[in-house]
């Protein structure tokens, strides 16, 4: 697996404006929810991930994908969090005719990733 990016605005905005490439940004969520992969064997630890979602998802969920995952993800987002990308980017959105399902799951993951900034971790 190559090198994920930082975590930081400019890593949110080559997110949204889909600079990086899905695999990445999943990979991103995935290093933050806590899953890690062995390099040796290619296999998931989800140790580290919270029981409610290693419950659900003992390996981490494709989030372009998988539309329950990304709501899933969403729910998990505090509602404090909720327009960060707003309040902290000023990212105004797409525009109708412009994005559709990948385009606004990827605006979620850059969304809780922002979230995860804020508090601090």
């Amino acid at each position: 697996m190559s090198e994920l990016p930082p975590l930081n605005n400019e890593t949110i905005w080559a997110i949204l404006n889909e600079e990086i490439d899905d695999a990445a940004v999943n990979r991103l969520v995935w290093q933050y929810l806590g899953y890690r992969c062995d390099a040796e064997t290619g296999k998931w630890n989800s140790a580290g991930v919270a029981p409610e979602w290693r419950q659900e998802y003992p390996e981490p969920p494709d989030f372009i994908d998988s539309r329950p995952a990304t709501v899933k993800l969403t729910r998990s987002t505090p509602p404090e969090n909720k327009q960060l990308l707003k309040e902290k980017l000023g990212f105004k959105g797409y525009k109708i005719g412009e994005f559709g399902p990948r385009q606004t799951r990827r605006a979620t993951m850059a969304n809780w990733l922002m979230g995860f900034m804020e508090a601090g971790a």
